[in-house]
Formats: C-alpha cells, sequence, structure tokens
C-alpha cells in the first residue's frame, strides 16, 4: 500500500519550474531517499507533499484521507524543515507544547507526547533550556521532536542533517530508523548520498524537478553505476549513479 502519491505534479515560481511533472509513490513503513543536487526540487516537493504548497498541476494524496491541505490528512503527516523552525526565545518543552496544541493536543495527552517526544530525541535533560541556547545538533534533533510529537504516520525530513556534528547526526540516523522499527513511513530528502545508502529502503534520484530513477541502492547501482573498475575490483556506488544521471558540474 501507498502511503503517499504524488501524480504529474507541477509547480513553477515565476518562470522557473521547480518541479516538473512528478509521479512518485511511497510505500507505507519505507524509508525512500528524496535525493538530488542542490536545485533539484527536493524542498518544493517536500512543500507539495505537506500541504504547504499547492501544486500547478496533478494531485498529491494521503492514503485515505486526500489532498495533504485537507484537516485529516495533514494530522497524518509530520515535517522538519530544512529551516528550523524553532522559536529560539522558548525552551525545548515549550516549543513542543506549541507544536503539538497546534495539531489539537491538550491536557495529559499532550503532556505525554511532549515527554515522548523528548525522550525520543535524547533531549529531556535540556528542555528546561532556551534554544538559543542549544548546539546546532541539538536544534536539529528538537526540529526532529516537533516533526513527530503529534505521533504521525506520515514523516518527511527535508536535509535533517545539515550542519551537524557527527554525534548529532549518528543520533538523528538513528531517530529515523527508529520510526520505521515503528511502522511510520519517511521520505529523507537529502544531497548526501551515503545517508541515502545507509539509511534508505529505496532512493528517488530527482534534479530539475523531475524523477530519473527509483529503486532500491543495489539496483540502481546495477541498473547506472557502470562496470567494476580498478585491480581491487571496487564496485560502483550510489554517487557514481548519481552523478551519471544528473552530471558532474557543480552546482551554487
Amino acid at each position: 500500500m501507498n502511503a503517499l502519491t504524488l501524480q504529474g505534479v507541477r509547480k513553477s515560481y515565476g518562470g522557473v519550474v521547480a518541479v516538473d511533472g512528478l509521479s512518485l509513490e511511497v510505500r507505507r513503513g519505507e524509508i525512500l531517499g528524496l535525493l538530488g543536487p542542490n536545485g533539484a526540487g527536493k524542498t518544493t516537493t517536500v512543500g507539495l507533499a505537506t500541504g504547504l504548497l499547492e501544486p500547478d498541476e496533478g494531485r498529491v494524496d494521503i492514503e485515505g484521507a486526500g489532498p495533504p491541505s485537507s484537516p485529516e490528512a495533514r494530522r497524518r503527516i509530520g515535517v522538519a524543515p530544512q529551516s528550523l523552525a524553532l522559536y529560539e526565545s522558548l525552551t525545548g518543552r515549550e516549543n513542543l507544547e506549541f507544536f503539538a496544541s497546534i495539531h489539537g493536543l491538550e491536557g495529559e495527552v499532550l503532556r505525554e507526547r511532549v515527554r515522548t517526544a523528548l525522550l525520543f530525541v535524547g533531549l529531556a535533560e535540556r528542555a528546561g533550556d532556551r534554544v538559543s541556547g542549544y548546539s546546532g545538533g541539538m536544534k536539529r534533533r528538537l526540529n526532529l521532536a516537533v516533526a513527530v510529537v503529534h505521533d504521525p504516520e506520515i514523516v518527511l525530513l527535508d536535509e535533517p542533517t545539515v550542519g551537524v556534528d557527527p554525534q548529532s547526526r549518528g543520533l538523528i540516523f538513528d531517530h529515523v530508523l527508529a520510526l520505521r522499527a515503528r511502522g511510520r513511513t519517511i521520505v529523507y530528502a537529502t544531497h548526501y548520498m551515503e545517508e541515502a545508502e545507509r539509511l534508505c529502503d529505496r532512493v528517488a534520484i530527482v534534479d530539475h524537478g523531475r524523477l530519473l530513477a527509483l529503486d532500491s541502492v543495489d539496483s540502481l547501482v546495477a541498473a547506472h553505476g557502470g562496470e567494476d573498475v580498478s585491480f581491487r575490483v571496487e564496485r560502483a556506488r550510489l554517487e557514481d549513479v548519481f552523478l551519471r544521471l544528473t552530471g558532474r558540474r557543480s552546482r551554487d
């Protein structure tokens, strides 16, 4: 079953086409990597999938709830945007209480979900500190906690490890895998090949708003990685597939 479906979705900003006829099916309970260079349309795709943006053409469906703009669908979606969605003058706990209330939680249910989210991302001991005093890695982890505080079925993560230290990066990986173990569906947008290889059940390679390839890492390497080379017979990697499909020119 598909938890999230995009069919022929197109989105333009003025004369710039950010997403160009993209069709994508995300299976329930998988981690789907959305892998592309800078400017490939990943963030716009996440915005369309969460209902923050309306498509110019095509449609987006959340399984059993219709388009993500509907209240029922939005309750089933959590998103951690690339630009941190946090109030730095508030504490970590206050941030989570605010966002949980937006999702309609209140009373003991709200307090329990906040407590669970803080434990999940390892911030319970710093919950009473203002976010302005958090490290970059702690802010990224709190950003993830905001995405899951209402216990959504589908979690969309847009470049969730940008600018974090290796320890926080490893913790975020653990949290993502734990979400999948709990049966959650995850869309993981990144330009880091090693993250897609490590975490994702399938990888969708996108560029210029179009889907170039979609399969497991092993199948992508077999289909697009080229021949094994060198005296050690090194296996082609996902990075080789990525560069072959998107080109080697630097993106700004």
